[in-house]
């Protein structure tokens, strides 16, 4: 006899039943990205070439399969991100016919709408443009590969999560999502922020990535870059004004946790150059990805939180 606990197979015994942790996380993706497309008109999903909205532009393609994904794909481009993944990103484009629409950070600053600032850091510059391309181009619904175990501010958020008519997030307006019921309802003007790895963890997201074999931008896997350390991080030299004349630049076997502005994103001493050592990496790792190696989530406590209130993902 078949239960809820027991599965009748074709031999006449009974087996348990069960998902695996990264079925059950993928399957709950899935019915997200479903339940988006069935409840608002023009989705769209944020997409960088990192590794969270690689997985998540995978699993919109396994929630839609054979038919083609029903959104377009959106990226805040700071100016100051690695070839690397700019490259990824448009080959991804490519290769599943997908359209992509660029919001240019230096497009803002060489029009005078935006200021740069002392440091070279653009990462809290991108809110203007990612809010106004929201706006103009008329998203109620905006999917982001935010996880809850990044960052204080991001543990606080929905999955679908109310932003007002300015983009900005409020806390205290978060809807109750028992039994994974999700409540779009906006008002015109409104639209929402949809995390569906919202349940997902680092290690998560890299068996899912090994299980699936995605392809990722090689900087997530040790090699040698030329590297200066600031406030305790390595940093790429670039255009955006680094290095300064007491910081020596040498040559370094790392990796990338994360991925971001190239200002504020660092590097970490690593020599795990493939899929297998890169989860033993993280399995054993006792800080974030974010708290590890993001410079612009160190600059205070709430910094996370008061980008998200004003518009910022």
């Amino acid at each position: 006899m078949t239960t809820a606990a027991h599965l009748h197979t074709e031999s006449g015994s009974d087996a348990p039943y069960a998902l695996s942790h990264l079925d059950a996380l993928e399957s709950e993706a899935v019915h997200i990205f479903r339940e988006v497309a069935g409840e608002f008109e023009k989705p769209v999903i944020l997409f960088s070439g990192g590794k969270d909205s690689i997985v998540m532009l995978h699993l919109a393609l396994k929630a839609f399969a054979p038919a083609p994904v029903p959104f377009a794909l959106l990226h805040v481009d700071t100016g100051h991100n690695f070839p690397e993944v700019l490259a990824y990103r448009d080959r991804a484009v490519e290769k599943h016919g997908l359209r992509l629409h660029v919001a240019s950070v230096q497009e803002y600053i060489d029009a005078g709408k935006l200021r740069e600032r002392p440091d070279g850091v653009r990462n809290p510059l991108q809110t203007v443009p990612l809010t106004e391309a929201i706006q103009q181009l008329k998203f109620d619904a905006v999917f982001g590969g935010g996880r809850r175990d990044e960052e204080k501010a991001r543990a606080k958020e929905r999955v679908f999560s109310l932003r007002d008519e300015f983009s900005q997030w409020d806390p205290r307006r978060q809807r109750p999502e028992l039994w994974q019921l999700y409540n779009g309802r906006h008002a015109p003007g409104e639209h929402v922020r949809v995390f569906p790895l919202s349940n997902w963890t680092e290690l998560d997201v890299w068996q899912y990535i090994a299980r699936e074999n995605i392809e990722l931008p090689e900087i997530y896997f040790a090699h040698e870059r030329d590297v200066f350390q600031r406030n305790g991080m390595w940093l790429t030299a670039g255009e955006w004004g680094g290095p300064k004349d007491t910081e020596p630049v040498e040559k370094r076997l790392v990796r990338y946790r994360t991925v971001g502005d190239m200002s504020c994103t660092g590097a970490v001493d690593s020599d795990a150059a493939d899929l297998d050592a890169v989860i033993a990496e993280i399995a054993v790792s006792r800080l974030t990805e974010r708290g590890a190696t993001r410079a612009d989530d160190k600059l205070s406590e709430a910094a996370m939180e008061d980008r998200k209130r004003e518009g910022y993902f």
